[in-house]
């Protein structure tokens, strides 16, 4: 018995970590674009965003019943030692794609963790499959869509709505409709994510016979992963944050207030509705239908590609590293504690690579120097006739913009385009020289 309790307070220690590195893994979700437009400093951004943690995590539990009762059969022998292994895939996932500033989803990474312990430990048997394509794998696809969706229409009728009003006169209210969404989608982080630490905390204490199976978590259990996710949150994960903010696409007030507003009423629904879903994805994807629905906006789908391909990758790569520490602590006790170590060596060396480039408060904000902003809408628009009657753009705004003034002169040898007048300047005769006799 005195195992088994060793074992459960474990699992919970461990839980709690993971719920620590889910917080500031995914503060970008909530707080990247309010950052990244200025609408709030970055460590206030955070601050708030960590109470509003919180306090989501005491409003639901149905996330934490489809955790701790409808993915995984804890009737099929779970032990104690495989929630620890699963927790510990999802752990090293996460680090790894902070380290590489990609918003991968911290949930997916804690079901593809508990999927390849169980499967290494109990079989297939353990896994309840219909509840793993519902409620993990169809939402999964279709959020991000119906997010992207959301905020593209959005952004569109904002821009509409005050397309005759000044900028100066719009600023304040769109600060004010960030921070207020920020806000949301911060409670609706908590309401939802917060969850699945206290889902996994409660599976392992129905499998060590602590409380009964089918339990609410317990108010303990509640108040602990809102504290740890609270914690993790403030400290605030800056490379994703970058990413988000200004890697994906060029994001304005309107875009922002947009973005979030869609992505806190999806996550919200869902959170009710038992849907385990991910917040990373469906905010990424508000982003970018943000980047769409604004007129001559631009997504960097380079960006936005890497982050796909890390979505795919999470269940199957966290799932990997969790059935080997599964085989691994299925040894004994000897084994735990060798995936303990594991865990702590694997963490440590990406803290200490993340140090050679440190991104915090002082430099989130400062976007890829790589990718220039508006770079394709620019030359989109240069090697475009302009209309009758403009002027072609001068060759510094261009130069502004990331587009060699070189680059973008009229060729006087391209004839004109058939069907079309010849809107092409012939270039100037040299002067003949003048010979001296």
């Amino acid at each position: 018995m005195e195992h088994i309790t060793l074992l459960i307070g474990i699992v919970i220690v461990t839980a709690l970590v993971f719920d620590f590195t889910n917080g500031f893994h995914d503060t970008a979700n909530a707080m990247a674009t309010t950052i990244s437009t200025g609408a709030l400093r970055p460590k206030t951004a955070v601050a708030m965003s960590a109470v509003l943690n919180l306090v989501g995590a005491f409003l639901s539990v149905e996330v934490a019943k489809t955790i701790s009762g409808g993915i995984i059969d804890e009737g099929a022998g779970i032990r104690p030692e495989v929630i620890f292994a699963g927790l510990v895939g999802a752990i090293v996932w996460n680090m790894l794609t902070w380290l590489a500033g990609l918003p991968s989803s911290s949930s997916h990474a804690l079901f593809g963790g508990l999927i390849g312990a169980t499967l290494v430990s109990v079989g297939t048997h353990g896994v309840h499959g219909e509840a793993v394509v519902m409620k993990v794998l169809i939402p999964a696809v279709a959020a991000p869509f119906v997010a992207g969706l959301a905020a593209m229409a959005a952004t569109r009728l904002t821009y509409r709505l005050t397309r005759n009003r000044a900028e100066a006169d719009t600023a304040k209210g769109y600060r004010a409709g960030q921070i207020a969404s920020a806000a949301l989608v911060s409670l609706a982080h908590g309401t939802n994510d917060a969850q699945k630490t206290m889902g996994v905390i409660t599976l392992a204490l129905i499998t060590g016979g602590v409380v009964a199976p089918h339990a609410d978590p317990p108010l303990w259990v509640i108040a602990s992963a809102g504290m740890a996710i609270a914690l993790g949150t403030y400290l605030g994960g800056w490379r994703i944050i970058r990413t988000m903010g200004k890697g994906i696409t060029d994001i304005q007030p309107p875009q922002g207030f947009a973005a979030q507003t869609g992505a806190a009423a999806t996550i919200l629904a869902s959170s009710h509705l038992g849907f385990a879903l991910s917040t990373t994805q469906v905010c990424s994807g508000s982003v970018m239908g943000s980047g769409l629905g604004r007129k001559g906006g631009v997504v960097r789908w380079s960006t936005a590609g890497r982050m796909v391909a890390a979505w795919g990758l999470t269940l199957p790569a966290a799932g990997a590293v969790a059935a080997g520490a599964a085989f691994l602590a299925g040894q004994g006790d000897w084994g735990v504690a060798a995936v303990a170590v594991l865990a702590l060596g694997i963490c440590g060396t990406i803290w200490a690579a993340s140090r050679r480039k440190p991104i915090d408060h002082t430099n989130v904000n400062e976007g890829p120097a790589a990718e220039p902003a508006g770079v394709v809408t620019t030359a989109l628009r240069t090697v475009s006739p302009p209309p009758a009657g403009q002027p072609a753009p001068a060759d510094g705004a261009l130069e502004t913009a990331g587009v060699p003034a070189q680059a973008t002169a009229p060729d006087a040898g391209v004839p004109a385009q058939p069907g079309g007048p010849d809107t092409s300047t012939p270039a100037p005769r040299p002067k003949a020289a003048t010979v001296t006799r």
